[in-house]
């Protein structure tokens, strides 16, 4: 059975200062630490490491083979390519958390590889959405927003990031990002020669920019998704997963 954390945030929380008082709050959750008393307990694990792991089809991807903390990461054109930077991390132990985004699918989320039972999901924050944000920056190590917000306001939360050492990605633009993975639809593939089946694969384009000398523009063709249903390199073969027989 899967287990997701939903969070509510308080009606109180009205400014990004407020935000500290819900780190005291997600400190309470069972399991979960803030970002320092993770270090402490997990002093010298990949999850405190300056980098935190991905999927090795994002390895090329990313300017760090990795997603950095500290940085703020930018996805525009594709949800799976959201949650696929998250299953490795949070698959080797780490903490992950999705705001303002109320239509993810947890299934799909999981079927991707993400962690669930190490997922926060704030569905619905509404005008809360940046103490959210912040609050959660101070205690986990991925923090995915689900839609924009103006731009001095990004600012703050992105050296909010840097300061706590975490990723914050963003499922859409945002202003001064350090990395940013635009995915361009390709075709999709899957139906037969007499044009009956399922589409199954769709190839895409990602193009990697961002700033700063280590980032430098590439541009890699993925299968988002690939036949198993996740993110794959072209020509590579994909294993269903086994059913056990009973």
């Amino acid at each position: 059975m899967m287990s997701v954390r939903s969070l509510m945030v308080p009606d109180d929380t009205d400014s990004f200062d407020d935000a500290d008082n819900t780190v005291a709050r997600l400190a309470s959750l069972p399991g979960l630490n803030t970002a320092s008393g993770m270090a402490v307990d997990a002093a010298g694990a990949t999850a405190v490491g300056k980098l935190l792991p991905v999927v090795p089809e994002l390895t090329d991807v990313l300017p760090h083979r990795g997603l950095r903390r500290g940085s703020t990461v930018s996805v525009i054109g594709s949800r799976l390519l959201v949650l696929s930077l998250l299953s490795e991390a949070t698959a080797r132990g780490s903490w992950a958390a999705v705001v303002g985004m109320p239509d993810l699918g947890v299934v799909a989320a999981a079927e991707l590889g993400v962690e669930v039972s190490r997922l926060a999901l704030v569905p619905a924050p509404g005008a809360e959405l940046v103490p959210a944000v912040a609050a959660l920056l101070d205690g986990l190590d991925l923090v995915v927003v689900g839609r924009g917000v103006n731009g001095r306001t990004a600012r703050q939360l992105s050296a909010r990031a840097r300061h706590r050492g975490a990723v914050l990605i963003s499922a859409g633009a945002w202003p001064g990002v350090d990395v940013e993975l635009r995915c361009e639809g390709g075709r999709w593939s899957g139906l037969g020669t007499s044009g009956h089946g399922f589409l199954s694969e769709r190839e895409v384009t990602v193009h990697t920019s961002g700033r700063g000398s280590a980032v430098r523009p590439v541009t890699a063709r993925l299968l988002a998704p690939g036949a198993a249903g996740r993110l794959a390199r072209p020509g590579e073969t994909e294993s269903e997963p086994m059913l056990e027989a009973g």
